[in-house]
């Protein structure tokens, strides 16, 4: 998915592109790339996981071992870290060889990258936990995290958006993952670097003690 993003808005288009705050366009938007697919495939390994188990009668097999529920986040948010960053690394791998782009601090690429899956991975535990039904998962896959990933800045910098769109769009929490893990590749941070640091511990802390929770008190899994 993410080379034939990469085709269509470079190879096709890309050469009638400007500079996007001060970098060629196919290097702007190659980190958006690869964060939706780290987005995309931690929410979906974590809730395909859980939804699976509790659709075929098998969530047993995850409470009934001697596990605490720290120890069952732990794993659900591990798994989806796996994924969604070996999913990210094969597609930088697809979109390098048009991007040709750097390492401006790698320290950033690792902050986000490993953020932004714990996210995607407890949301997707959260989001399966309260599913019911696969059309649940596909609702919140269809209006709430494709939106919130295209509206953040993938292809576009949100400098050149008119008011009100440029200040809603930092209320975006996917706007500072996209922004951030940019900023490790080309040196360049659309909005604040301080507020994206935090706000993506502030989200992995409270999604990771809503997840504890809803393990810990059963919710929509004992019956």
């Amino acid at each position: 998915m993410a080379l034939l993003y990469m085709v269509v808005f470079v190879a096709a288009v890309g050469g009638f592109r400007p500079k996007v705050d001060g970098v060629p366009f196919a290097t702007f938007i190659a980190p958006g790339l690869i964060m939706m697919q780290v987005l995309g495939n931690a929410f979906s390994n974590s809730s395909s996981s859980l939804l699976q188990a509790k659709m075929n009668g098998l969530i047993g097999d995850f409470l009934t071992p001697p596990l605490s529920p720290g120890e069952l986040v732990a794993g659900f948010a591990l798994g989806a870290l796996t994924r969604g960053l070996a999913v990210g690394a094969v597609a930088a791998l697809a979109v390098f060889p048009f991007a040709h782009i750097g390492f401006a601090h790698v320290w950033a690429i690792a902050y986000f990258g490993v953020g932004a899956a714990l996210i995607m991975g407890l949301l997707g535990c959260m989001a399966a936990i309260w599913s019911e039904k696969f059309d649940h998962i596909a609702a919140v896959t269809n209006f709430v995290v494709t939106p919130m990933t295209f509206l953040s800045g993938t292809f576009y910098s949100t400098t050149r958006l008119a008011e009100p769109l440029h200040t809603i769009s930092h209320y975006n929490p996917f706007f500072y993952l996209i922004a951030g893990f940019r900023y490790g590749f080309t040196g360049r941070m659309d909005g604040s670097l301080e507020i994206g640091m935090a706000l993506t511990a502030a989200l992995v802390v409270l999604l990771w003690a809503g997840v504890w929770r809803m393990f810990a008190t059963g919710y929509k899994l004992k019956t």
